[in-house]
């Protein structure tokens, strides 16, 4: 199926978003672990794991409308050296995330391809969901203190 007018170049740009994601993520991930802090490297590094799973769809939808996905281009992976600097490196992606996935909506609409207007709408609610939990982890560390917010991470979730 042929895509339509400058639909293959807003998936591409949410895949470079995703690609970017998917390391910065990893990295958080890894340096949570290295800190000992397992309940939060493990809810991390799944978040790793969901972005690799959206650049799967993003990939199989872009080839499904006869387009090049391009793996290439990644943007800047901001690295957070505290857990509070990952949070708001982390929340500011997904933000940026959120826009690309909405001007995609819109653009979609005004094209008419309706099916990857849903695939957007659906990432959305994801993207919405880790805002949602990125914003309570910092709301959290406001009202109890990073310390004791850091002493409930080091554990797995049972």
């Amino acid at each position: 199926m042929k895509a339509k007018q400058g639909v293959i170049e807003i998936l591409n740009k949410i895949l470079t978003a995703d690609l970017t994601a998917i390391n910065q993520y990893f990295v958080h991930a890894k340096m949570c672990s290295n800190w000992g802090y397992d309940r939060l490297h493990h809810h991390v590094r799944q978040r790793s794991f969901d972005e690799m799973k959206d650049a799967e769809e993003l990939i199989e939808h872009i080839l499904y409308l006869e387009g090049v996905p391009n793996l290439q281009r990644m943007n800047t992976v901001h690295v957070g050296e505290t857990v509070a600097e990952q949070f708001k490196a982390d929340l500011k992606a997904e933000q940026e995330m959120l826009s690309l996935l909405s001007e995609g909506v819109v653009h979609c609409t005004k094209v008419g391809d309706f099916t990857t207007r849903h695939m957007f709408e659906d990432m959305v609610k994801d993207v919405d969901q880790h805002i949602d939990w990125i914003e309570t982890q910092m709301e959290t560390i406001k009202q109890v203190g990073l310390e004791m917010y850091l002493a409930e991470q080091i554990k797995k979730e049972s």
